[in-house]
């Protein structure tokens, strides 16, 4: 008699686990795949990083150009995300920057590093900081999401995904509690095309991402 035909819906022993992902605001699907960097650009780069952030838990290490004269501002801050779970490391020197990252990734001390860059990191130093959050798997930690904020329309090059944000017209400038409206557009991404979205995060109510016209992303 010959052997049964073996199940062709069976997973292979050396398939590797789904990655765990991030969501980003409004539901906007797939979100972010831990253990890779993805990449936030465009005017309103903060303003969605921090509403991204916003749907994390725990502490967030927050890397930024010393140089600089802007800060995070923990009144804008607090309608989001409370300060006190953000550590500031503000670098002295561009490469202060990309060694920061790296060694907070390869900690997994944090679920998130993000990393403010004066100019995009390129392709070897990108490949670092894959490297850096794909390594506290091998200590059982969790994977930690790396998070490249960069000027202008970004370029990382070898980034997971790459997100434009820009601010949209509110409503009314007469209200007290505006809204955060961006227009957020994913330019590149290994697993999802490019699209865009209108994104509404209001503080204390749900955010709401409604899809923008195929010839706007």
């Amino acid at each position: 008699m010959p052997a049964p035909i073996p199940a062709l819906s069976r997973s292979l022993p050396h398939a590797p686990p789904p990655r765990q992902r991030h969501p980003l605001p409004g539901g906007i699907a797939p979100g972010l795949a831990h253990g890779r960097a993805h990449e936030f650009c465009g005017p309103s780069r903060v303003a969605l990083a921090v509403t991204t952030l916003a749907l994390s838990d725990g502490p967030v290490i927050w890397i930024l150009p010393a140089w600089l004269p802007e800060r995070p501002y923990a009144c804008g801050l607090q309608r989001h995300i409370h300060p006190n779970r953000l550590i500031l490391i503000p670098c002295r020197r561009p490469e202060d920057i990309q060694w920061a990252a790296e060694e907070s990734l390869r900690s997994g001390a944090v679920p998130v590093v993000m990393a403010e860059y004066p100019t995009p990191p390129g392709l070897t130093a990108v490949r670092r900081l894959h490297l850096a959050a794909e390594s506290p798997g091998a200590t059982g930690h969790a994977l930690p999401l790396a998070l490249i904020l960069t000027p202008g329309q970004g370029g990382a090059a070898g980034v997971e995904s790459r997100w434009h944000a820009r601010p949209l017209p509110a409503l009314s400038a007469l209200c007290e509690e505006q809204p955060v409206v961006l227009r957020v557009s994913r330019l590149r991404a290994r697993d999802a095309p490019p699209a865009a979205w209108a994104l509404t995060a209001t503080p204390g109510q749900p955010q709401i991402a409604a899809p923008l016209p195929p010839d706007m992303a």
